[in-house]
């Protein structure tokens, strides 16, 4: 009992020491919110109607940042579904066989019936040996969290959570946001933070000639920084925001965009891309008046993911070939039967596909694919 409960205070240490970051973060928001709002738009800011405007923008942003941020760091990781779990007779079947290849068959067995597409490197199937499942496409498992995440892109010590599939559109979101509010406390606060530099100047540096130009020596020095560390973090963000919007735009995570996700036919960077409209619907979902919003609408359930793969698989349910649009979309709706797919991702898996990446047009042309109307087909 000693071993355990010593483990159980150490994992609890580490779970305190995690909030750090997360704590920083409430006190520089919580900082800049008494900086701004009170040093500079009531304290300084002399004309009524600047204040008014000034403060009314600030305060829907900030509302919208916070809500966002709130949202990454709370929204509890989807996990993957009974279904990719083992049972408790193939366990058994599992640790009963030595050999890798006889496992790699039992493995391939369970997942026949199962939306599952990518491989090891070794074009082996994935398989989670600490949550006992076959890992769905686009899961990994996250150390820190000791979890299989769907749709991982990054575990983030910043929002002290996995960033994946039941999070990632407030990521963005939190992202657009925050760069937003640096981006506008830096453009207001520029015209005062010029005054108090010029006086400073002036006064070479003397205490006396600091307070011409502003109220008092508090509100300069709050000002200042002010501008100084919104500066600083818009040029970080914006690097993040531009970064995370080029995966959006090529639907990939963090990691496929480190190592591309390996098919039977081989590595695809672009195995899930869609083309721009449907990998951006894909994350921020059909419905336009819920994509600034902090509120869960992307497409699909996480556990599958139409993709554009030219060769069929043999080890995958073989899908009635019919000309009829209707039966095509039937035959794709029943990729996942125990878990049938959203209306949602049921739009992007037969509606007609808009290519936008070359290097897969050139893939299709080369494979001498002669249907355009289908959007989704099985790797080889």
């Amino acid at each position: 009992m000693a071993p355990s409960g010593s483990r159980g205070i150490k994992w609890g240490c580490w779970r305190v020491l995690y909030w750090i970051p997360v704590l920083f973060i409430a006190l520089i928001v919580a900082w800049s919110y008494y900086a701004y709002v009170l040093q500079l738009c009531i304290e300084s800011i002399e004309d009524t109607g600047e204040k008014v405007v000034y403060l009314l923008v600030y305060h829907v942003i900030f509302i919208m940042f916070v809500w966002a941020y709130w949202q990454t760091i709370f929204t509890k990781p989807m996990n993957p579904l009974k279904e990719f779990h083992l049972s408790y007779s193939d366990k058994e079947l599992l640790e009963r066989e030595d050999r890798g290849e006889s496992q790699q068959e039992i493995l391939r067995r369970i997942a026949k019936d199962l939306p599952i597409y990518t491989r090891t490197n070794s074009r082996a199937i994935r398989f989670c040996d600490r949550c006992q499942l076959l890992k769905p496409d686009r899961c990994h498992h996250c150390s820190v969290c000791d979890k299989c995440i769907l749709k991982m892109d990054h575990h983030c010590p910043w929002v002290n959570n996995c960033v994946g599939f039941a999070n990632y559109k407030f990521f963005m979101l939190f992202l657009t946001y925050s760069l937003l509010y640096c981006l506008f406390i830096t453009a207001t606060d520029l015209k005062y933070f010029i005054k108090f530099w010029l006086a400073g100047g002036r006064a070479h540096f003397r205490l006396r000639e600091y307070l011409n130009g502003l109220p008092d020596t508090q509100a300069k020095f709050h000002i200042l920084f002010l501008f100084f560390s919104a500066s600083m973090f818009s040029v970080s963000l914006a690097s993040l925001f531009i970064y995370h919007c080029w995966l959006v735009c090529k639907n990939r995570s963090t990691l496929e965009a480190v190592r591309a996700p390996v098919f039977r036919h081989g590595t695809d960077k672009n195995g899930f891309s869609l083309g721009f409209s449907k990998n951006f619907r894909q994350v921020f979902g059909d419905e336009v008046k819920y994509w600034p919003i902090p509120v869960f609408s992307s497409s699909g359930d996480g556990c599958s993911f139409p993709a554009c793969l030219v060769n069929l698989d043999p080890e995958q349910p073989s899908s009635p070939t019919d000309s009829n649009p209707a039966s095509k979309a039937a035959a794709d709706g029943r990729q996942f039967p125990s878990k049938p797919l959203r209306e949602s991702q049921s739009r992007l898996l037969t509606s007609t596909p808009s290519w936008s990446e070359s290097d897969s047009a050139a893939d299709k042309d080369k494979k001498g694919a002669s249907n355009p109307g289908m959007t989704i087909e099985n790797e080889a």
